[in-house]
C-alpha cells in the first residue's frame, strides 16, 4: 500500500512566477507543521505541561507570539494557540503533548493541512500586504513578533511579523485559497506596481 505523501498547494505556481519583476521576494515556507492547541490558561497544570514539552510560556498577550529554537507559539484567542515547528517534527510535538494533556481538560490537534503560508521579505514588503488587507501594517504597534488576523483580498487570513530587517513577513491563509492569494501578492507585488506610502513616489517607468 502506498504512503500518503505531502503536496504543496504552490508547487506550481510558485514554479511559473518571474521573480526577477518582483519588488520583493514571495516564497511559500512548505516545510512548516502546525498545531492547533486549545486549553485554559487559568489551569496551572495546562499551562505548565503545555510549557513542558514546548520549552517556552504560552504568549498572553493578545496578537504576540513566543519563540523557542525551531518552534514558534502563535496567539489566535485566549483559549487557543498554532503551535508551529518543522514538519518533520509535528507527529513527535502532537504525541508528546497529548500525553502530557492527559486527563487536562484541553486540545491539540494536527493542521499541518489546513493552511498554506506565503512569505514575504524586503523593504516594502507591509505595502504589498497592505494593498489587499485593511489594516495599517506600517503602526509602530506593528514590530517583530506580531500576530495578526486580517482579510486578505476578502479572504481570511492572518500575517506574523517575523522580523523587520528587513520586514519578513507570513501571510497564512487557508489551502483551498492559496493559489488565490499567491497570483494576488505576485500581482501587487511586481516592481511595476511598487509604491511607498507617506513619500514621494519615484516617476512611473515610460
Amino acid at each position: 500500500m502506498s504512503e500518503p505523501q505531502f503536496e504543496s498547494p504552490l508547487s506550481g505556481p510558485a514554479s511559473r512566477t518571474d521573480r526577477a519583476k518582483l519588488a520583493v521576494d514571495i516564497s511559500e515556507v512548505s516545510d512548516r507543521g502546525m498545531i492547533d492547541l486549545r486549553g485554559e490558561l487559568s489551569d496551572r497544570k495546562f499551562a505548565a505541561a503545555a510549557k513542558k514539552v514546548l520549552g517556552i510560556d504560552l504568549p498572553v498577550k493578545p496578537r504576540t507570539s513566543t519563540t523557542h529554537g525551531d518552534l514558534s507559539i502563535l496567539w489566535l484567542s485566549v483559549d487557543q494557540w498554532l503551535v508551529c515547528c518543522p514538519r518533520a517534527k509535528i507527529q513527535d510535538v502532537l504525541g508528546e503533548l497529548r500525553e502530557a494533556l492527559t486527563d487536562i481538560h484541553s486540545l491539540a490537534v494536527d493542521l499541518s493541512d489546513a493552511r498554506a503560508i506565503i512569505r514575504l521579505q524586503g523593504n516594502g514588503a507591509r505595502e504589498i500586504l497592505m494593498k489587499g488587507a485593511p489594516v495599517n501594517l506600517l503602526s509602530t504597534e506593528i514590530v517583530a513578533g506580531t500576530v495578526r488576523r486580517l482579510r486578505y483580498g476578502e479572504i481570511a487570513a492572518m500575517v506574523h511579523i517575523v522580523d523587520e530587517r528587513p520586514d519578513t513577513i507570513d501571510l497564512y491563509i487557508f489551502r483551498s485559497y492559496a493559489e488565490f492569494a499567491w497570483d494576488w501578492l505576485v500581482e501587487t507585488g511586481r516592481r511595476a506596481a511598487a509604491i511607498r506610502l507617506f513619500g514621494q513616489q519615484d516617476p512611473p517607468v515610460v
